[in-house]
């Protein structure tokens, strides 16, 4: 799992009912989306990058910090580096009594530290991974005198932000960073940093500061090229709204004010998480059935038994006929216990009234004639019925909204 820690700042977002996961507050777990493995973020294992070792160190042993020199043992220093996963800037280590000599001698070819971004060192040999990356562009993009954590004065954003909550199709590099309008900086290789006068609510993220989920899909959506797969930007938003980390109303609402709703893939995959799709397989059904004459079903409706229990939520289900369709990709449904899982849910909803056609999206894409043959029929088959189905939809699904203070 990845520990966030909230920051409710920012603006407040729209109405929402029906919560079905609340975003984090305090500390959090946040799963992988379901069929991915879950990722673990731990502190740094290390010893501290400045003070004294844990370990003796040599050519052998690779992330360890030699001995600091008297002047480099400063508490400030130490503690700076423990923070940030091994990391200072140069004010930092200047700051705790590191000479500048020194900073060159330790990030020579083959010396114990390494240079990543200018002015900011990795304190310890072996390659960094995407987390310590991340935070080095925001210790890169901060003000020197500031607390680069407090996410005051540069928060990652875009795609290295959503990889970290886990959002798949995220590319992690260049890494997006805000900093405070009209601030600029000098370009850096492998950051990209964009002055704004509208700073986001942030978060923090395994130690990493961030802008809000909402935030950082409206920058992801920006900066994807035109080139990209066409499919990216509509994934990665589902992926947001499904993993409940922002309501779809919040999110268009962010869309909107950074004038994204003119881009047609933004505005086509904005829509479809307002309807309630909540995937890519689904949003290519909804293509699929708006083509044709068939009524508009309810997306992810969730469906009560009389009596109140929460019974299934289908993909597509039409109320007035008691008919579901249940788009099963192999991603997610076909390991064993998924599978079992599957046909338990579809038990349940037949064992209640309803009739269920299940498909592919490799058949709605495929052979999407006889899919629709299928569901024609049981629509009419259901009108024909003397008894309804015995379930209560509630219409699509609907997250909790982002709440802040003051």
């Amino acid at each position: 799992m990845i520990t966030a820690q909230w920051n409710p700042a920012g603006p407040t977002p729209g109405p929402g009912d029906d919560p079905v996961r609340k975003p984090p507050t305090g500390q959090a777990a946040v799963p992988e989306p379901a069929g991915s493995r879950a990722v673990v973020a731990k502190p740094p294992t290390g010893p501290p990058a400045v003070g004294p070792p844990t370990a003796r160190p040599g050519p052998d042993r690779p992330g360890t910090a030699r001995p600091p020199t008297a002047r480099a043992s400063g508490r400030s220093g130490a503690v700076s580096a423990r923070r940030q996963h091994g990391l200072a800037t140069r004010h930092q280590l200047t700051t705790a009594g590191v000479p500048g000599g020194t900073i060159a001698s330790r990030t020579r070819p083959g010396g114990p530290w390494q240079r990543l971004l200018p002015r900011v060192y990795l304190l310890q040999t072996g390659p960094p991974d995407p987390r310590r990356r991340a935070l080095a562009a925001v210790l890169y993009a901060a003000e020197p005198t500031a607390d680069p954590l407090s996410g005051d004065t540069a928060v990652l954003t875009g795609g290295a932000a959503l990889a970290l909550l886990g959002i798949r199709d995220t590319p992690t590099t260049p890494a997006d960073v805000l900093i405070r309008a009209p601030r600029r900086l000098a370009p850096a290789p492998g950051v990209r940093t964009r002055a704004t006068s509208r700073w986001p609510g942030t978060m923090t993220v395994s130690g990493v500061p961030t802008a809000r989920p909402v935030r950082a899909a409206a920058d992801f959506a920006a900066r994807t090229e035109p080139g990209a797969p066409p499919d990216r930007i509509r994934s990665v938003l589902a992926q947001v709204v499904q993993a409940g980390w922002c309501h779809p109303h919040d999110l268009h609402a962010e869309l909107r004010a950074s004038r994204l709703l003119a881009r047609p893939a933004v505005r086509a995959a904005a829509a479809e998480l307002l309807a309630g799709v909540r995937s890519v397989a689904e949003a290519r059904a909804r293509d699929t059935l708006e083509a044709t004459d068939l009524p508009t079903p309810l997306w992810n409706a969730r469906l009560h038994t009389s009596d109140g229990a929460f019974l299934a939520s289908p993909d597509a289900y039409w109320p007035d006929e008691g008919v579901a369709l249940e788009v099963d990709s192999a991603e997610y449904h076909y390991t064993r216990d998924a599978w079992q899982a599957t046909l338990r849910r579809r038990l349940r909803l037949e064992s209640h009234g309803i009739l269920v056609v299940s498909a592919t999206p490799a058949m709605l894409r495929d052979t999407p004639t006889e899919v629709l043959a299928a569901l024609r029929a049981f629509l009419d088959l259901a009108r024909s019925r003397p008894t309804p189905p015995r379930a209560l939809a509630r219409g699509h699904q609907q997250l909790t909204l982002f709440r802040t203070k003051g």
